[in-house]
């Protein structure tokens, strides 16, 4: 049985500049995270490796501290602060870029793309938790947060392609590299000191007060579907540009060109979470994210067998629901948890989600190497009935507005 906490939500305690900062910081995670995957091709090349799918697992580092990492990150996040690691966050990938583009062999680039994956896990257990810490619409700004990372993803398609064709490969990870950098400075400056550590202060009551057992049962629903949620997002992310590539081949090979065809489809989708977002906070929950996981599996389907244009409409519909699920993990973290445990406990459903989905990035080349992306979409569509699966066991509660009264 589900009750809603009646404590009323503070005002926030940092400036705006300090918001817009934590959602430029959600777009820098996932663009440095992605710079790779549309890159690959080049780095292969200048590696002396035959094709991009033999150089793809060596960034599964970065995936695997992209998820092993969140846990120690969101504990420091609650005990010793948010505002210092975001500080952390900012320089930290800002100079881990900054070494991928002097690495020289494929070893090297491992290494610090590994690094680079270490300081990435901070931002979802810290800088997340950070953002919607006394608000009262926590769906409508984790909405417009995930439009801002997703936007990070359509920027490193358009960006990487372009520098790619200019300048280089390494230019694609000095020039955000340097941008980080000088976010972390502005970030540092506006952002105000913490005078007490997340885990110490009162208030930030979870909007929904579920028994010890469900609560147990709601964590383990929620990792479970960031789990399958994130291999999808891995996949397709770290996917799409090659998939691409491969759909427009004697159609369209330039690939500033096919950069942009990707940036379109990502910016597109990211809009998705903003609908999302609002939905989140005035409509039921569970229902909501049941038919956005279930619509996903006839348009993967549906993928498998297009080509060129055809492929262009079916990939955007697919990252449009894709990307539209991405909210429910955040919300579910406040709609479940305390503000002094939530870095804490979205370090560790990230750690178990992302560790489990940095296999999809392993397994992406060797996996189109050997079956192609026809039956890798089908495999998707499959893990996507999964999801659908694991949200019917999420416990059932009122609406917010329902509930409210």
């Amino acid at each position: 049985m589900t009750t809603l906490s009646a404590a009323a939500p503070a005002p926030r305690d940092f400036p705006p500049v300090v918001s817009l900062m934590l959602n430029i910081a959600h777009g820098i995670d996932h663009m440095f995270l992605l710079i790779f995957a549309t890159a690959v091709a080049s780095i292969a090349a200048e590696f002396g490796y035959a094709s991009w799918e033999d150089l793809m697992p060596y960034s599964v580092g970065a995936f695997a501290l992209f998820g092993l990492g969140a846990l120690p990150a969101g504990r420091l996040g609650d005990v010793w602060g948010r505002r210092i690691m975001m500080i952390v966050f900012f320089f930290g990938i800002g100079a881990s870029a900054l070494l991928v583009a002097m690495t020289q062999n494929a070893w090297q680039l491992a290494a610090a793309l590994t690094l680079l994956g270490a300081f990435a896990a901070i931002y979802h257990p810290v800088g997340i938790p950070m953002l919607v810490q006394n608000v009262s619409n926590p769906g409508a700004v984790i909405g417009v947060n995930g439009l801002a990372g997703n936007l990070g993803i359509a920027v490193a398609a358009l960006l990487t392609g372009l520098l790619v064709k200019w300048i280089g490969w390494r230019a694609a990870f000095a020039v955000p590299g340097l941008l980080a950098i000088a976010c972390g400075v502005v970030f540092a400056m506006a952002c105000p000191k913490e005078t007490v550590a997340p885990s110490k202060r009162k208030g930030g009551k979870a909007q929904v007060v579920l028994t010890p057992a469900m609560l147990v049962r709601a964590f383990a629903v929620m990792t479970a579907a960031a789990a399958t949620s994130s291999i999808l997002f891995n996949f397709t992310t770290n996917g799409n540009s090659q998939l691409l590539s491969e759909s427009f081949r004697g159609v369209i090979e330039d690939p500033a060109t096919l950069g942009v065809l990707l940036a379109v489809i990502y910016t597109v989708a990211s809009f998705a979470q903003i609908v999302v977002g609002r939905l989140i906070d005035s409509v039921p929950f569970k229902p909501l994210q049941l038919w956005m996981s279930v619509a996903q599996v006839p348009l993967l389907a549906i993928a498998a067998y297009t080509h060129d244009w055809g492929m262009f409409i079916a990939l955007m519909a697919v990252m449009i629901f894709i990307f539209g699920s991405i909210p429910f993990t955040d919300a579910m973290i406040v709609r479940y948890v305390d503000d002094r445990l939530r870095s804490r406990i979205a370090g560790m459903r990230l750690t178990i989600a992302f560790g489990v989905s940095s296999l999809a990035v392993w397994l992406l080349g060797p996996v189109v190497k050997s079956v192609g992306f026809t039956t890798l979409l089908w495999i998707m569509a499959g893990i996507a009935a999964i999801k659908a699966a694991i949200v019917l066991l999420l416990p059932d509660e009122p609406p917010p507005q329902a509930a409210k009264r």
